[in-house]
C-alpha cells in the first residue's frame, strides 16, 4: 500500500465559488487521483483554506502558516511514499506575501521539512516530493478578492515557471496545473468542479511515475 499526502490549501480543500461552500466529495482533485490510482493508493488530503506556503496570517482563527504546521501533519500520516505541494495562491495576498519569488521560497522551506524530516519509524525512506504550481489568478468582478490579492494576476503567472526551476533545482518532481485548470472569474482564485477534476486526473501519470506504479 502506498500512502500520497496532498498538502495545500482551498485548492485541495475543495471551496466552490459559486455556492461558497465545497465541492463534493468525488469532485476534489484529491478524490479524482485516488479513484484513478486505485485501491492499492491511499491519498490524503490535507487542505486548508487560506493556507500559505510559509507566512503567517494573523486575521485567520487558525494557523495557516504551511510550513510551521507542516511537520505535525507529516507525523500525523508517517509513513508517506508521495508528498503532492499545491500552494502558493494565497502568498499572492499583498498583505502576507505578494510576490511568486516569495512563494516559490516558502515551497522551498517545505521541501526542507520533509527532506529533514525525523520519520517515527526507524529505516522509514524519505518520501518523493511533486511540486505543484497553483492555477493563475484570473482577473475578477469581485470587489472583495480583487481587493485581496491585489497584483496577484500578473505575480500568479509567474509562479509555473519559478515552481519549475525550483523542482529541477531540488530534484522533486513538477506539475503545472494551470496546464489542465483555470481559475473562475466568479473570484478570481478558486476552481470549478470541472477544473479541480481535472487537475486530479492531470496528476495520474506523474504520480504513477514517481510512486513505482
Amino acid at each position: 500500500m502506498k500512502t500520497v499526502l496532498c498538502y495545500g490549501d482551498s485548492l485541495t480543500w475543495g471551496y466552490d465559488a459559486a455556492t461558497l461552500g465545497r465541492h463534493a466529495y468525488e469532485d476534489r482533485w484529491p478524490s479524482v487521483l485516488a479513484k484513478a490510482l486505485g485501491p492499492s493508493v491511499t491519498v490524503i488530503a490535507e487542505g486548508l483554506n487560506g493556507r500559505t506556503t510559509a507566512y503567517d496570517d494573523h486575521l485567520a482563527d487558525c494557523d495557516r502558516n504551511g510550513a510551521r504546521i507542516l511537520p505535525t501533519i507529516l507525523h500525523s500520516h508517517d509513513p508517506i511514499d508521495l508528498v503532492i505541494i499545491l500552494l502558493g495562491a494565497n502568498d499572492m495576498k499583498p498583505v502576507l506575501c505578494g510576490t511568486a519569488f516569495g512563494a516559490a521560497q516558502g515551497v522551498q522551506r517545505l521541501v526542507e521539512l520533509v527532506r529533514h524530516h525525523a520519520w517515527s519509524f526507524d529505516g522509514s525512506e524519505q518520501p518523493e516530493i511533486l511540486i505543484v504550481s497553483p492555477p493563475p489568478i484570473c482577473e475578477t468582478a469581485n470587489a472583495a478578492f480583487a481587493a485581496m490579492f491585489a497584483g496577484g494576476v500578473e505575480e500568479s503567472a509567474h509562479l509555473a515557471t519559478l515552481y519549475r526551476d525550483l523542482a529541477d533545482e531540488l530534484g522533486c518532481g513538477f506539475f503545472d496545473a494551470g496546464s489542465v485548470a483555470a481559475t473562475t472569474p466568479l473570484d478570481g482564485v478558486h476552481l470549478d468542479a470541472e477544473n479541480t477534476r481535472a487537475i486530479g486526473r492531470g496528476l495520474e501519470p506523474i504520480v504513477r511515475v514517481m510512486l513505482g506504479l
